[in-house]
């Protein structure tokens, strides 16, 4: 499951180092192109609200199969895209598809026992983190070296690899939901009024996520600025630099098992704070800009892993609805945080970037202080 949402997160995050590139492409200014990015994750936010809640309803096995092979023909759209806005709609459409992960780990969680939740959503996690940060090192090393279009085409091939695998390996798994498909979509707005945990969680999930995909989006506008110079192959290896997160998911996870899931999301709230801080002062070093992705990194996947540990507890017959509601969340703040870091940049470049971070990890924190407290359910 690890190595499954690893795989298939990547399709979201290929395109970030090769933003340049494909700007190269098609003649585009960085505000626009990284339309592509923001884009991808608006399709993968329409996945989660309308493709993930069917977890809780279709057998889960033939459902991830689909959307891998959806996936794969998106993936090629991409590869082949004869101008911008070709790109654009398959770059939604991937986003759409590539929901998988969000399948899997409402699974992992009900598979494994309360006493070990946290630590086995951790795991999966991992797999889910070195994906997406392993996805930019290796984009911008193919983008360099053989052109952007070769990504998504090795994308597309992986995809139709995964789905011969999973068919084989991936257990089948039944939910108890009966109702009909309006209904199941209807529920995400009961479970949403009715479990204060859930709407804090969500919030924060999204603020935080905002704050570190305003990061990602513009790193590489960084990273080729007069600050460095460098190309899309030194932007992705900042991602193996950031996989130092995967060890983070996991200590996370124990955490919230053995110290409760507030006490792993103060410390990741506090910890992507003083990352924002230390690149603002210090990201035209290259010393503290790794030490500041470094840190950044592993305070996101500490509150990330720590509020799905503690919205799994909720309701168990709902974990995939419970799942949508906070991932929607979540990748609106991404989309939105994408957004405003491309204009930050434009604007007032790096220290426009970090003060969109600050901001959002600001407002994370004063959600998850105040936002709901003394709430009771309906």
């Amino acid at each position: 499951m690890a190595i499954t949402c690893g795989l298939v997160v990547a399709n979201i995050y290929y395109n970030q180092p090769l933003l340049a590139e494909i700007g190269r492409t098609f003649g585009l200014t960085e505000s626009r192109v990284s339309l592509a990015a923001t884009i991808t994750q608006v399709g993968y936010t329409v996945g989660l609200l309308f493709v993930v809640p069917l977890g809780d309803k279709r057998e889960r096995k033939s459902l991830i199969l689909a959307l891998l092979l959806c996936a794969a023909v998106c993936m090629a759209g991409a590869a082949y895209a004869p101008t911008f806005g070709w790109l654009v709609a398959a770059s939604l459409l991937i986003g759409v598809f590539s929901a998988v992960p969000q399948l899997l780990i409402p699974m992992a969680a009900s598979l494994a026992s309360d006493a070990e939740r946290g630590r086995v959503v951790g795991k999966v996690m991992s797999g889910l983190l070195i994906g997406i940060l392993l996805s930019r090192t290796i984009s911008g090393y193919v983008g360099l070296h053989f052109g952007w279009r070769t990504m998504f085409w090795v994308g597309a091939g992986l995809m139709v690899l995964l789905t011969g695998v999973l068919a084989r390996m991936l257990p089948r798994n039944q939910p108890t939901f009966a109702g009909s498909y309006a209904s199941l979509l209807g529920s995400l707005g009961t479970l949403t009024k009715q479990l204060p945990m859930l709407r804090r969680s969500a919030l924060v999930g999204a603020c935080m996520f905002g704050g570190f995909s305003a990061f990602w989006t513009t790193l590489v506008f960084f990273l080729e600025s007069d600050a460095y110079h460098y190309h899309s192959d030194v932007a992705g290896l900042f991602g193996l630099i950031g996989a130092s997160g995967a060890f983070a998911a996991s200590f996370a996870g124990k955490s919230a098992d053995r110290k409760g899931a507030d006490y792993a999301l103060n410390l990741g709230i506090l910890l992507f704070l003083g990352a924002y801080v230390l690149l603002g002062f210090t990201g035209y070093y290259l010393l503290g800009l790794i030490v500041g992705v470094i840190i950044l990194d592993v305070g996101q996947q500490m509150t990330h892993i720590s509020n799905q540990t503690r919205i799994f507890t909720l309701l168990p017959e709902a974990r995939s609805r419970l799942n949508t509601v906070y991932m929607t969340s979540c990748f609106i703040g991404g989309s939105a945080g994408s957004l405003l870091g491309g204009l930050a940049w434009d604007h007032f470049q790096w220290y426009g970037v970090c003060g969109v971070g600050l901001a959002l990890v600001a407002a994370a924190y004063l959600a998850n202080r105040f936002y709901g407290r003394g709430a009771t359910v309906v």
